[in-house]
């Protein structure tokens, strides 16, 4: 069967299931981030088809070729039965030569979607990140950390710097690099990954939507020349850039005494080997807009991508404050819980009964009420120094002085976190204690034999001086 008529039903079955389709998913209950971002996906694949289909049907129903229109006639005149009993013979004709071909029901592929989903199912969403993505949780910006740092100028920043100021196309770049080839490969490259981990972590995200704003805005900013960093590029003297250098002069002496050196010379060579020059010069202003523009288009992204940021810099700075065997340790509970998380769906559908709001022990359910009470778990120790965190428990409180929070926070204050200030939990009293020490003469460096501590392949904790003396000796 493949008159128009036909074709055009199958492609409105096939819009209709495809929407049952997505409604199923969005009625599945996702407990699992992994779960969310597999549906997400799928969800993503259905409009994607149904987009196609809705464009075949267009093209169908504008019927340029007539052939619609024609086969309307041929069914509404005098001789639609015999219209009818011809098609019907096709038909039969058909399976008369293919008795046994096999037929799927195109409701399978979405019945089989219904279905409990593998550990083989998530392959391919595996697939897509990177472990440092952790299934579109974080940013992994280490390969274009690399790149800009070997870009010439700019600032050595560390990759928890770079994450906050990767944006900050004001400060963090300085106006000399951003002629330079390598500046228009790194801006390429992140511009493509932010680009991409939106269509990865964020595949239902309108991205076409915020294009077409940001140019909107960007235009008109841009008409106006209140673009950061690019304010006076519409009235500068076009007469005094440089279009091989794609550099501006200020003065015409200078602009004149460039014109002979060997580096002008060598690209104006190279601008002529690649281009016509003629269609060149027309392009001077869109090369530099192009730039801006990316840089515009960036900041877009990364505005909208502020939450995977923030937990990026929570990320990094929690492993940072980790030791290798933390990290190991870390890194299999992670694939341990992604197992046990198949294994206990169907116990995580009883509602638990927890009117005293205990904590939930290793079972999924709560755990008794002497343990709470023997553990001291309703008891609140706030820290000033975390941020006003308050932990539940003298064991939480006692562990929390080696954990990335309150490390980060003494770094902040500039106080080294050593042991004499565990148990304190002020910032006053912090200071307090560090100006003490300094006026004693306890600083981190004369003391740093006994403040430094190192710890060997068995988790054995030693001070400097006992740990240099074991291994001189052979001993560690």
């Amino acid at each position: 069967m493949d008159n128009v008529l036909e074709k055009q039903r199958s492609a409105h079955e096939d819009i209709e299931r495809l929407e049952q389709a997505i409604v199923n998913q969005y009625m599945e209950d996702s407990k699992t981030h992994r779960e969310k971002l597999y549906n997400e996906h799928i969800v993503d694949k259905f409009l994607t088809r149904i987009a196609e289909k809705s464009q075949y049907l267009y093209e169908l129903y504008e019927d340029k070729d007539g052939l619609r229109q024609s086969e309307m006639e041929s069914l509404s005149g005098s001789s639609e039965f015999s219209e009818f009993y011809e098609r019907l013979k096709v038909i039969k004709e058909h399976h008369r030569k293919y008795p046994n071909e096999p037929v799927d029901p195109p409701e399978m592929e979405f019945i089989y979607l219904s279905q409990k989903k593998e550990e083989g199912d998530y392959e391919e969403l595996e697939k897509l990140f990177s472990g440092e993505e952790s299934f579109g949780k974080y940013l992994d910006l280490n390969a274009l950390h690399t790149l800009f740092i070997n870009l010439k100028g700019v600032k050595r920043l560390d990759y928890l710097q770079y994450l906050s100021e990767f944006d900050d196309f004001t400060h963090a770049y300085p106006k000399q690099i951003k002629s330079t080839e390598e500046y228009r490969v790194y801006l390429d490259a992140l511009l493509d990954y932010l680009h991409s981990f939106f269509r990865r972590a964020k595949p239902l995200y309108d991205l076409n939507e915020l294009n077409q704003l940001a140019q909107t805005e960007f235009d008109d900013l841009w008409a106006k020349g209140q673009i950061k960093g690019w304010e006076n590029i519409e009235n500068s003297d076009q007469s005094l850039f440089c279009a091989a250098c794609q550099k501006q002069f200020t003065k015409k002496t200078v602009y004149d005494a460039h014109l002979t050196a060997k580096k002008h010379l060598k690209a104006q060579k190279k601008l002529e080997e690649n281009n016509d020059m003629n269609s060149e010069t027309a392009g001077h202003g869109d090369k530099r807009k192009k730039i801006a523009w990316k840089e515009f288009l960036i900041k877009k992204y990364a505005e909208e991508l502020s939450s995977f940021r923030e937990e990026s810099k929570s990320n990094v700075e929690r492993k940072q404050a980790l030791t290798d065997k933390e990290r190991t340790l870390e890194q299999e509970q992670d694939e341990v819980e992604l197992i046990e998380q198949d294994s206990d769906d169907d116990d995580d559908d009883e509602k638990i009964y927890n009117p005293l709001k205990l904590p939930l022990g290793w079972d999924g359910k709560p755990i008794p009420y002497w343990l709470y009470k023997l553990h001291g778990l309703g008891v609140e120790y706030p820290c000033e120094i975390c941020g006003n965190y308050v932990y539940m428990g003298r064991k939480a409180f006692d562990k929390h002085f080696q954990e990335w929070r309150h490390a980060h926070g003494m770094r902040c204050l500039g106080i080294p976190n050593t042991r004499q200030f565990h148990e304190i939990t002020k910032i006053d009293d912090a200071y307090a204690l560090f100006e003490k020490q300094k006026k004693e003469g306890f600083t981190e460096e004369n003391k740093a034999d006994t403040v430094e501590e190192f710890e060997d392949n068995e988790g054995n904790v030693y001070n400097k001086k006992t740990y240099e003396d074991l291994k001189r000796q052979g001993i560690l």
